[in-house]
């Protein structure tokens, strides 16, 4: 391709609204430009390096014999509404009515979808399992979008989902896509985490996220040195609670003006935080968890639809060691809730009849969720429900019941590895893929059945395999770039080749006409700048654009030109006629690295 016949402008400075460097790098280099808030456009050389990102994840997916097919972006509503999810989904979801009132949903992901298709033409076990991916647009509706295309509005997603008779092929096939991602992620040049992960609004047995480490990164990742990691809303630690002697002493209120905080807990009694229940009162949302037996709720609103019984608001009060965070997505999950939140001040007095600092386990009105912490205290102080009191000497078994007791606890740097006794190490990583055993969560809620080998109707078992091809695109520019610009890996970049003629005429231009046509019949993609701009542009482009190889054309060289990788400091140069060959051995061998 000339430089001359592809439609771009590259910029000296990003727009101000980029703050990260594939935001900024991407829009200088004029691989995306913006069409409104997290609505990205993909240029031709973005949408080259895009398509590169897209094929290597087909073609590891076809290897283990996935087939591809193609949903609509727009689906009834009614799907939504048979896997339950209409409502609990939350305002992410972009909804819509068509000319006839039916309700239509701007996917926000593809379960429900793929059930519906799948259902229609199965039949017997005999067709089981089936395995079949989609890369396709979807839209949520983020509060704020923000990094370009890392956290966009309309995004693209790769997403792979099986069907099986039973968790043993359910299991195959996820090791099978778990290997995979390890080679997509390979060949595109990644170094990525694999870490135990929340299941979240998806729902299921297990799941396992697809990291890479990441400064800007949205998650925390908890890792320790024998090989245990986890995303920070699913790591679980080694209880390190201190050893407390029980008592026999009887609850005791204590005035305490102007104590509200644990650190004021600390300085009136003049003890460790950890020896304090710290209770915090939550309004959960949608919740399917059954509380028909629950204390205090036998009054809350219930909704039944088709399949589904959920509770649009309840109330929950959390106790955890006063030294420690509750992780609002364990709890959420516990509570089969689509959200958790702390409840205003009103709320916390309905439930707890005393302000915030002082509510306790003892007189509250809603379930008590116990994390696993609290188990082993004993005389220890808390809330007393009233404004103005704390008490002490209290026993969570002896003066309290809790209705839950689990790990809702938020694991922290320096926490002790279950595994091994290490000490946890934190860092922030981006989630780049996600592979789900979704169990039948959507294959029984729409009605999905087959009949096995006696004959009788059975409900397959499911998985759900994704990546988010946008945001790898950025997570490889915000690994491989320098202040120039973009350094692409081989398997990635638009084109590998760039010819910079420092001027295309005489000599200059015939020289690099044939090195253009050179590369071209041993199938290098190469670009050839015939642009009539001063060599420094040319050059500020090529490494902006990040090529891996730039060729330069100088009279002053030829016959011999001159060959720099990107990624090294120092070009060498080579004679022309042998220019051709070595530059298309060089740009195998990267990618037989890559790709081996």
């Amino acid at each position: 391709m000339k430089a001359s016949q592809i439609s771009f402008r590259t910029l000296r400075e990003a727009p101000a609204e980029a703050q990260i460097s594939s935001h900024q790098l991407m829009m200088r280099a004029d691989l995306i430009r913006k069409l409104g808030n997290g609505l990205y456009t993909y240029m031709p050389l973005g949408l080259k390096a895009y398509r590169k990102v897209e094929n290597i994840i087909k073609e590891e997916w076809n290897n283990i014999g996935a087939q591809e097919f193609k949903p609509t972006v727009i689906v009834p509503g009614e799907i939504w509404k048979e896997s339950g999810r209409w409502d609990t989904m939350g305002p992410q979801m972009l909804k819509a009515k068509n000319r006839g009132e039916q309700d239509m949903v701007v996917s926000p992901t593809a379960e429900e979808a793929y059930t519906a298709i799948m259902r229609q033409g199965l039949t017997s076990y005999k067709q089981l399992p089936i395995n079949a991916y989609q890369i396709n647009t979807k839209y949520r509706d983020e509060i704020r979008p923000r990094y370009g295309v890392m956290r966009g509005r309309e995004f693209n997603m790769a997403d792979g989902y099986s069907l099986h008779a039973d968790d043993e092929s359910l299991d195959a096939t996820y090791q099978d896509y778990a290997k995979a991602y390890h080679r997509i992620f390979k060949r595109l040049g990644l170094k990525i985490i694999p870490v135990k992960a929340d299941t979240g609004a998806m729902g299921g047995s297990g799941s396992e996220e697809f990291m890479v480490e990441s400064p800007i990164g949205d998650d925390t990742l908890i890792l320790c040195d024998c090989g245990y990691a986890a995303n920070v809303e699913k790591a679980a630690c080694k209880e390190d609670t201190p050893e407390m002697a029980k008592t026999d002493a009887a609850i005791e209120e204590v005035a305490t003006p102007n104590v509200f905080s644990i650190e004021d807990m600390e300085k009136f009694f003049g003890t460790s935080s950890k020896n304090f229940i710290k209770a915090l009162v939550y309004r959960v949302i949608n919740s399917s968890l059954d509380l028909s037996k629950a204390p205090h709720c036998e009054n809350l609103k219930v909704v039944k639809e088709e399949k589904f019984t959920f509770y649009p608001v309840s109330y929950a009060c959390v106790l955890i060691r006063g030294d420690l965070e509750v992780n609002e997505a364990k709890l959420a999950g516990l509570l089969k809730a689509s959200e958790v939140v702390l409840a205003d001040d009103e709320e916390i007095m309905m439930i707890a009849g005393a302000p915030h600092g002082f509510v306790g386990p003892v007189n509250v009105k809603c379930p008590i969720i116990q994390d696993l912490s609290v188990n082993n205290m004993h005389d220890a102080y808390a809330g007393s429900g009233k404004e103005g009191f704390h008490i002490k000497h209290v026993e969570p078994a002896r003066d309290y019941t809790a209705y839950i007791n689990a790990d809702v606890r938020t694991v922290k740097d320096g926490d002790t590895c279950p595994h091994c006794g290490g000490k946890f190490h934190t860092s922030k990583g981006n989630e780049l893929g996600h592979i789900f055993k979704l169990g039948k969560k959507y294959t029984e809620s729409m009605g999905v059945t087959y009949l096995d080998k006696s004959g009788k109707a059975a409900v397959p078992t499911m998985g759900c395999y994704g990546i988010g091809v946008d945001r790898v695109l950025a997570s490889i520019i915000e690994c491989f770039h320098d202040d120039n610009g973009i350094m692409w890996p081989m398997s990635v970049a638009p084109y590998t080749v760039a010819i910079v003629p420092i001027k295309y005429k005489d000599a200059m231009k015939d020289a690099a006409d044939k090195l253009y046509a050179d590369l071209k019949a041993a199938g290098v993609e190469v670009v050839l700048d015939d642009r009539d701009e001063r060599p420094g542009v040319k050059f500020a482009d090529a490494d902006l654009i990040g090529y891996p190889v730039r060729v330069t054309v100088g009279d002053k060289n030829l016959p011999n030109v001159e060959i720099k990788m990107r990624n090294q400091a120092d070009p060498v140069l080579v004679p022309l006629e042998e220019a051709g060959a070595k530059i298309a051995a060089m740009v195998k061998a990267e990618l037989d690295q890559l790709n081996g």
